[in-house]
């Protein structure tokens, strides 16, 4: 029902910044939460930060807390992630996530886009 593409990867010197993108189809955008995870090389999959289909709550995962913003445009169907002082650890393979509700597990998430890769070069 919903298709992701996330758009914005690149690769950034540490304390750079970078902004990624996340197009959905369809016409029911507004009415799922909107997530972001990251998958560090060799590791597992975790949030990033989230936000509700009504933009009135967003979560971050302690980490980046201060440095990374997301945020939406229900008429664009599209999702930000705003990633300023980045970091090396940083790095990692980012994917935005479309669900009924904000949880930071990955498997309550309905809708995974393909990924963008974020390097951080220190």
């Amino acid at each position: 029902q919903v298709q992701l593409v996330e758009s914005g990867g690149g690769l950034v010197q540490a304390g750079g910044s970078l902004r990624l993108s996340c197009a959905a189809s369809g016409h029911t955008f507004s009415s799922y939460a909107m997530g972001w995870f990251r998958q560090p090389p060799g590791k597992e999959r975790e949030f990033v930060a989230g936000v509700t289909k009504s933009a009135n709550t967003m979560y971050y995962v302690q980490s980046v807390k201060g440095r990374f913003t997301i945020s939406r445009d229900n008429p664009k169907n599209t999702v930000y992630l705003q990633m300023n002082s980045l970091k090396p650890e940083d790095t990692a393979v980012y994917y935005c996530a479309a669900g009924l509700n904000l949880v930071t597990s990955t498997i309550l998430w309905d809708y995974w886009g393909q990924g963008t890769q974020v390097t951080v070069s220190s």
